[in-house]
Parts: C-alpha cells; sequence; structure tokens
C-alpha cells in the first residue's frame, strides 16, 4: 500500500507541477528543483516550454485520468460510475477536454502523432505488445491504465513493472 501511495503522490505532482510551474526556457535552465522535487529521479520529465502548455489540454487529460485512480476496472466501461477499461479511461478524459477519440486500443493506435519514447510528455497515450492495451503517460516514468478484470484504475512506473518491457508505441493526441 505504502508503493501505491507514494505512487500516486508523486503522479499527482507531476501533474500539478505542470498546471503551476513558471515557464522555463529549456531543459537546463530553471528545472533541475522541479526535476528533483517532482520526478523524484526521473530524468525524462521535461518542463512546459511555454506559458501555453500549462493548461494544455494533454495534462489536463492527464490529471483527470488520475483522479479515476481506485475506479474499478469494467469491461467496456467509460465512466466513473460504471468503471473504465484502458480505452475508455483515455476516451473519458480526453472527452472531458473537448477530444473525442475511439474507445478501443487498436483504433487509438492511428490517432495523433508517433512519439519517440525518448520524448514523451503528460498526456502521450502509451500502447503495449499486441495493442490489446493502452495507458497514460503521466511523466516521469509513470502511466495511469485500467489494467485488467478485478483491478481498478492505477499508476505504475513503467521501468518497475513489466509495461515497460512491453512498450511498443506512444502517440501524441494534441499537437501543441
Amino acid at each position: 500500500m505504502r508503493t501505491r501511495l507514494r505512487r500516486l503522490l508523486l503522479a499527482f505532482a507531476v501533474c500539478a507541477s505542470a498546471l503551476v510551474l513558471p515557464p522555463a526556457t529549456s531543459w537546463t535552465q530553471g528545472v533541475g528543483s522541479w526535476v528533483s522535487v517532482a520526478a523524484a529521479g526521473h530524468p525524462e520529465v521535461r518542463a512546459p516550454r511555454n506559458a501555453g502548455e500549462f493548461m494544455a489540454r494533454e495534462t489536463q487529460a492527464a490529471t483527470l485520468a488520475l483522479r479515476m485512480a481506485g475506479t474499478p476496472y469494467r469491461w467496456g466501461g467509460e465512466s466513473p460510475e460504471s468503471g473504465f477499461d484502458c480505452s475508455g479511461l483515455i476516451r473519458w478524459a480526453y472527452r472531458q477536454v473537448g477530444i473525442e477519440l475511439p474507445h478501443n486500443s487498436q483504433a487509438l493506435y492511428s490517432v495523433g502523432q508517433i512519439v519517440p519514447r525518448t520524448r514523451l510528455r503528460t498526456g502521450d497515450l502509451l500502447f503495449f505488445s499486441g495493442l490489446g492495451h493502452v495507458g497514460l503517460y503521466l511523466g516521469g516514468g509513470l502511466m495511469v491504465h485500467a489494467p485488467y478484470s478485478g483491478k481498478s484504475v492505477e499508476v505504475v512506473e513503467l521501468a518497475a513493472t513489466n509495461y515497460g518491457r512491453r512498450l511498443v508505441g506512444a502517440r501524441r493526441v494534441v499537437t501543441s
């Protein structure tokens, strides 16, 4: 339970930081303290490039999905009341910020632009071997997803789980 709580707190810190931090002009200028505090040793976290990105719809969608942690998994589900499956969580979060997406992980794989693993940012969609599962990148190597029947929406660290090894692609829904 402590590990789960720590992951949730870290994920909240990453998302909250993206909403309130002053703009940084580059990765090396003005970001070091943010990374050490919010990302706890995850150097791939990127600070927003300009003020317009602070409230980016991707970040809003990720924050909304993160708030659903603990909601039960339900195949075909796409609401907090009924529960979520993996693509239903993504669809619901993005719908809340005005973006309509398909409710199918394979269909989601054709949405937006391909993102290399080294350029992931909050709100990117993460796809896994077989394209049968999708999660939402939070930054700092963390993902929020609805795993499978009997589980609930959760935050996981990609590097510390099998998901990191099974990652086959990422897509960016909104290009800002």
